[in-house]
């Protein structure tokens, strides 16, 4: 018995060292640093990877937009700089954006009914957007900030902006589960709780059943694709033709392609097209 618990203990050690070991392997940009958020509704840090231009150090006056960007189920903070769109930092010093990415973990971005300790809207919506504000120089209203993501991330982006309008003037999706309903399964579960029992808190974050919440005179600026071999295709139509029907403007875009990073690592470009065309226009005014 003794013998196995110290295989145990030497393979459980490994496997920490090795997974030490990728984190340090990472190499990070200059421009990219990764900081430690404190979410007092969840009494922790949250990692965070904040990716500035690289004209942030030499203009000291100068205050940038900001881009808040959600990666998806069983990803981290380190989703988007590192494996969905390598050349971020780049993007980020040839348009002057600041982008923020938080590490969600599996959460959806829900503040769950039941368990307290995930509360990552409050955490997304409030406490990194107070931490960003304080810490960087950014325009710190609506006028400039987006934020968007892929998978989860998407439903996150959408969720998040639709019901924080006073935070965020523009949000976007790409391949989003835009209905947490269409598929009841485990990992939903252990953050929503049993369908059955908690039903209204599975409508309360389901972006499909949020659209009521937009107000056709101060709407967020709003951009949702899905790739055409997507299996979250019929969600993301549905929303789309809903919106339609209450005659909600938005940009609708479907382009070949599946539920991978090669997608929306090439739908982001479009995407921040998008937002920075919102942030200008919020600046003109």
């Amino acid at each position: 018995m003794k013998i196995i618990k110290i295989i145990l203990i030497l393979v459980f050690s490994t496997i920490g060292c090795l997974s030490f070991a990728k984190a340090e392997k990472i190499k990070w940009p200059e421009n990219v640093k990764v900081v430690k958020v404190e979410s007092a509704s969840m009494n922790k840090k949250i990692d965070v990877s904040v990716v500035l231009p690289e004209s942030y150090e030499k203009n000291s006056d100068k205050r940038y937009p900001v881009i808040y960007l959600l990666h998806g189920y069983s990803e981290d903070h380190t989703a988007w700089p590192i494996n969905a769109k390598p050349n971020l930092h780049k993007i980020a010093s040839q348009n002057d954006i600041i982008f923020v990415c938080p590490n969600g973990g599996k959460s959806w971005y829900v503040d769950s009914p039941v368990h307290p300790e995930i509360r990552y809207e409050t955490f997304v919506a409030k406490e990194l957007v107070e931490f960003i504000d304080k810490n960087y120089r950014t325009i710190a209203t609506k006028k400039g900030r987006a934020i968007t993501g892929y998978s989860m991330g998407g439903h996150g982006a959408l969720l998040i902006c639709f019901k924080h309008q006073q935070t965020f003037g523009a949000c976007g999706s790409m391949a989003g589960t835009l209905d947490l309903r269409m598929k009841v399964n485990d990992e939903k579960i252990k953050v929503l709780g049993e369908y059955a029992k908690y039903r209204s808190a599975w409508d309360d974050n389901s972006v499909v059943e949020l659209l009521y919440l937009l107000n056709r005179v101060r709407m967020p600026a709003i951009i949702i694709d899905c790739g055409t071999e997507d299996h979250l295709l019929c969600e993301n139509e549905k929303v789309h033709q809903k919106m339609l029907d209450m005659r909600m403007p938005h940009d609708y875009i479907t382009r070949p392609g599946k539920h991978n990073g090669k997608y929306w690592g090439n739908a982001i470009d479009t995407q921040i097209l998008f937002f920075l065309k919102f942030f200008a226009e919020g600046n003109a005014r």
